[in-house]
């Protein structure tokens, strides 16, 4: 079915790994941009990697690149985020995001605005 659902998020130890999934339906085409945002209660939400639909580049934030894996499966429809050596500040709620278009190489103003269709998050906690 069409959906924009996040899926995957738990409790891991420090230093362990998880994979977060969004299906992403229509949205899943080259012509949109899909990405992954997360948000600490009270604190403003943060992007965190994305797809470009310009060219399908992808885009981390400093605090995950290099731990972090953005993919998009276009036969399944679904994004992932593979998440490698986890920090208790990764801590956070986490949202997949598409809209149409580049990203323009500004998440932070995407994540500001609300663009596109959001899903409704899932938790992650990291202990120490």
């Amino acid at each position: 079915q069409e959906q924009l659902e996040e899926s995957g998020g738990g409790s891991v130890q420090a230093g362990g790994s998880l994979r977060l999934s969004c299906g992403t339906s229509e949205y899943a085409s080259s012509s949109y941009s899909v990405g992954w945002f997360r948000q600490v209660a009270d604190k403003e939400v943060e992007g965190v990697a994305a797809i470009d639909s310009d060219d399908g580049s992808t885009i981390y934030a400093d605090s995950v690149k290099g731990r972090f894996t953005i993919s998009r499966d276009s036969q399944d429809k679904t994004l992932y985020l593979e998440m490698k050596s986890l920090k208790p500040e990764d801590t956070a709620m986490y949202y997949c995001s598409a809209k149409y278009g580049p990203v323009n190489d500004d998440m932070a103003l995407w994540a500001r605005r609300r663009f596109g269709y959001w899903g409704q998050g899932t938790q992650v906690t990291v202990s120490p």
